[in-house]
């Protein structure tokens, strides 16, 4: 009988990792690292519960670090399956693996804390990897696999299993605010047996697309009248792209004033680029606008800042400007720098457009700080706060719940992961309630026999 055990995402939003055991094969789903301060360093060092070298293959549903993060420590430690994945998530993984590196070799402080991989291993996963188009079907021992459409970032899938002795499994991965305007629509899966589902908002609802867009045109506006400066933390991959996307139509019908806005993220401006050569991945609306001649992620006024010195050039601009910069929940890269810095004024705004988790700089913010440390420094939060919702990559409780509800009739399990707890059970109690299906949110190390 086959077998699914959880080794993260578990009531808990990252370090996504799914094994799934049948008479023939070992299958991963996901390998992320536990994102959070302190203890998610220890666990992230921690040996897998299972064996690397007994997995057949891992199934990688996107390029977010929360689920790719520990993949070269997966082939270090004795892996030497397949690694598959849509064809932009092994681009975005060699990149944000690197970075990723380079995040912990610079946050350890101590043997102890030494960083749990290295280069030869991101060379050695990364030649394991084969990308797969959306629709295509491949087979790892017993089980047949097709990767369909999440809408969650570019390349990200909802992984679509044919089961012997259980019928069909879903394992949805992250998936999208759906319809983006810059990916469109995520595939539904029809008729399944048993579903993952994540929870990131399992219990609250997003503003619609036009109701952000005004959101951060009146943000933008007020800012500039105040003549501050606008930062936006944002997320590297999906989230910067959509929010040029929105620049680039409110600059070019002058919705917005006439103001520098930097992208001051070197990791952000080179998954711009893969974005860039993936246009077939977009939505019908954003492929009708660059068979126009329209650069979707060029406009007056943008600059990219990728190097140290063109960023700390941002400071000497004078007068109303907008920064986005990593990293999202302002747990590093330069927004740090522009928080020091424009935080304590009362004229500039900070923008959060995405999900804070518990103890982060940026949920501190979000929860009213008085002050924040940053870099080892108390800066004063006199900087108006304000966050839209609406931004957020992942579906919301209504879009959640319908996800579900469309796959009903032939639904027997429900696994729902990858959120906060309170998220977490909250989509679990409305499944119950509302479709009378059974529905559970797993804990850490849990496994289920799937009948």
């Amino acid at each position: 009988m086959p077998k699914l055990t959880f080794y993260g995402g578990a009531q808990e939003v990252t370090g996504a990792c799914y094994l799934l055991e049948t008479e023939k094969a070992r299958l991963l789903v996901d390998c992320g690292l536990f994102q959070c301060p302190r203890i998610c360093e220890k666990r992230n060092r921690e040996d897998f519960p299972f064996d690397p070298a007994t997995i057949d293959a891992l199934i990688v549903t996107h390029g977010h670090i929360d689920h790719i993060g520990r993949i070269p420590k997966l082939a270090r430690h004795g892996f030497r399956g397949k690694i598959y994945s849509a064809h932009p998530t092994k681009e975005f993984a060699d990149l944000m693996l690197r970075d990723s590196l380079d995040v912990l070799e610079k946050e350890a402080k101590s043997d102890e804390e030494k960083v749990f991989y290295d280069e030869g291993d991101i060379g050695s996963a990364m030649a394991l990897w084969e990308g797969k188009e959306y629709g295509e079907e491949f087979t790892v021992g017993d089980v047949h696999i097709r990767l369909q459409n999440a809408g969650h970032i570019l390349g990200s899938v909802v992984v679509v299993m044919e089961v012997p002795g259980t019928g069909r499994f879903a394992f949805c991965g992250d998936l999208g605010n759906s319809p983006a305007p810059l990916l469109g629509p995520f595939d539904q899966v029809g008729d399944i047996a048993h579903m993952v589902i994540e929870s990131a908002y399992g219990n609250r609802v997003h503003e619609g697309v036009e109701e952000r867009k005004q959101k951060l045109e009146r943000v933008v506006e007020d800012t500039c009248a105040n003549g501050g400066t606008l930062m936006i933390p944002a997320f590297s991959l999906e989230r910067t792209q959509e929010l040029l996307y929105e620049f680039n139509e409110l600059a070019e019908h002058k919705r917005i004033p006439r103001v520098p806005i930097f992208l001051d993220s070197p990791l952000a401006i080179k998954a711009t680029r893969i974005y860039r050569a993936y246009g077939r991945y977009f939505s019908a609306e954003a492929q009708k606008l660059i068979k126009e001649g329209d650069d979707l992620f060029q406009f007056p006024g943008l600059q990219f800042t990728e190097s140290v010195d063109q960023s700390k050039s941002i400071n000497e601009v004078s007068g109303p400007k907008i920064i986005i910069a990593g990293a999202g929940m302002m747990q590093g890269g330069r927004i740090l720098h522009h928080a020091k810095r424009y935080l304590p004024d009362p004229k500039s705004t900070l923008l959060f457009i995405g999900y804070q988790a518990a103890g982060s700089i940026g949920r501190r913010i979000l929860d009213k700080a008085l002050d924040v440390r940053i870099n080892g420094e108390t800066v004063p939060v006199r900087a108006s706060i304000k966050a839209i919702g609406g931004y957020s990559a992942h579906a919301d409780s209504d879009m959640l719940y319908e996800y579900v509800a469309h796959s009903a009739d032939s639904l027997r399990n429900v696994f729902v992961v990858q959120g906060e707890p309170e998220a977490s059970l909250y989509l679990v109690q409305r499944i119950r309630d509302n479709l009378g299906l059974q529905a559970v949110a797993p804990k850490y190390g849990e496994s289920f026999s799937l009948d």
